[in-house]
């Protein structure tokens, strides 16, 4: 086994560890270990709300997660050698929920997935399904069933939703820019249209003092994807990949964490994935001078890990970029047109006795693909999202017999 560079009890919160990791983006984050190119090593992972998740039948706690307190991120990790302008080659050795162990941690044997409410984050679709909403996955192997998605059952393909590196001061200063002037064009929306700097929930790894409190005031929320990397949620981004991460600091400082079990393409839920801690295994490398060797400055380029499960037929749902509640019509919008896709997939699944909230758990959760399928053809943007059909234990293509309708539970719901 690789030598353990980031341990994690999961018997304790993230701020308890022996050496607690962050959950904001800040150069000056201490570094927790030091690694040299080459070299093989394992970080262990905390679920990314710090197990705010419980193994059970509520939503409750999904509707009332403290988000000020995630992503809790391993790391960060050190490169001997590397410098602003060098490109870090990181593979993924291995990856899955954490080993030998069954507790109540998510990824202590099971996983789940949560429809966030709209006042708290919300979701890619909602404004359709505006309340919270879980299902709790158990961990067979290789796959994942849900007592409250049944008939369904599927091949995961375990991946992080979130690793980078640290960014420099200055393109600290130019998200923290930007993004507020996103957010102040509608300060006022829900959800949100960004998450500003906010010390409050936040935690600064090896820092204390007035440097914690530095940090936290100035560090960047992890909920998006930027150019260091950060929370791309690619499923694909799995065993055998090979990501090439722009280095904008001393030592490149690598950190990530929110690991899944298995996610659909978008994660459209917000908490799509099957959110689970665990352990991830890397080998490191540098390409000196490579972001300007090869033109990587805006963002990592990755090569897909070469394992996933073997589906072979789909039902494809197509959307293009009209809304059909109001009859409007949007010029080229792709996220219109998989937004509609993702409507008709869920309307579909409903035919067959599962709830509109159980049917957007799956995609959300299970491997479904998405994709741009056409984006020149004026006005409509048409995207497409591949739902294996081998996932269900019964037959779910179009007969002229009809859908075989049953009584398919329910999943968690909030309650007052």
């Amino acid at each position: 086994m690789p030598e353990v560079k980031f341990t994690v009890d999961q018997s304790k919160s993230m701020r308890d560890q022996t050496v607690p990791g962050h959950n904001r983006w800040h150069p000056d984050v201490p570094v927790a270990a030091m690694v040299h190119p080459g070299d093989e090593f394992r970080l262990e992972c905390r679920e990314w709300t710090d197990a705010q998740i419980g193994n059970n039948d509520s939503a409750n706690d999904v509707r009332d997660v403290d988000l000020k307190a995630t992503h809790m991120l391993s790391g960060p990790i050190g490169v001997e050698g590397a410098e602003p302008g060098d490109l870090l080659v990181v593979d993924i050795l291995d990856l899955g929920p954490v080993p030998q162990q069954v507790g109540a941690a998510p990824g202590q044997g099971w996983g789940y997935t949560g429809v966030f409410a709209k006042a708290n984050g919300g979701g890619f679709l909602t404004d359709y399904f505006p309340d919270a909403y879980k299902a709790i996955w158990d961990f067979h192997g290789q796959q994942a069933v849900s007592r409250h998605l049944p008939g369904v059952r599927f091949t995961g393909i375990t991946h992080p939703g979130l690793f980078g590196t640290a960014p420099s001061a200055d393109l600290l200063a130019s998200w923290n820019r930007r993004e507020q002037a996103l957010i102040d064009t509608d300060p006022d929306r829900i959800p949100p249209l960004g998450l500003a700097p906010d010390a409050d929930g936040g935690l600064a790894g090896k820092a204390t003092g007035s440097d914690a409190q530095r940090i936290l005031g100035e560090g960047a929320r992890t909920v998006p994807a930027r150019e260091n990397g950060g929370n791309h949620d690619i499923k694909n981004f799995t065993r055998g990949a090979r990501v090439f991460y722009p280095v904008h600091v001393k030592d490149a400082k690598l950190s990530g964490g929110d690991l899944h079990f298995s996610q659909g393409d978008g994660e459209i839920t917000f908490c799509g994935a099957i959110e689970m801690g665990g352990y991830i295994d890397f080998h490191v490398d540098l390409i000196k001078g490579g972001m300007e060797k090869y033109g990587i400055s805006t963002n990592p380029v990755f090569m897909p890990g070469n394992v996933e499960p073997r589906y072979s037929e789909f039902m494809s749902f197509i959307g293009i970029s009209v809304d059909h509640d109001t009859d409007t019509n949007y010029y080229m919008d792709a996220t219109v047109a998989f937004r509609r896709a993702c409507l008709n997939a869920v309307e579909y699944l409903k035919r067959f006795g599962y709830s509109g909230e159980q049917a957007y758990l799956i995609l959300g959760a299970a491997p479904v693909e998405g994709r741009i399928s056409g984006i020149v053809d004026i006005p409509n943007a048409c995207c497409s999202l591949y739902l294996p059909t081998a996932i269900f234990d019964f037959d779910v293509r179009p007969t002229t017999a009809g859908p075989t309708t049953a009584d398919r539970g329910q999943c968690a719901v909030s309650t007052a």
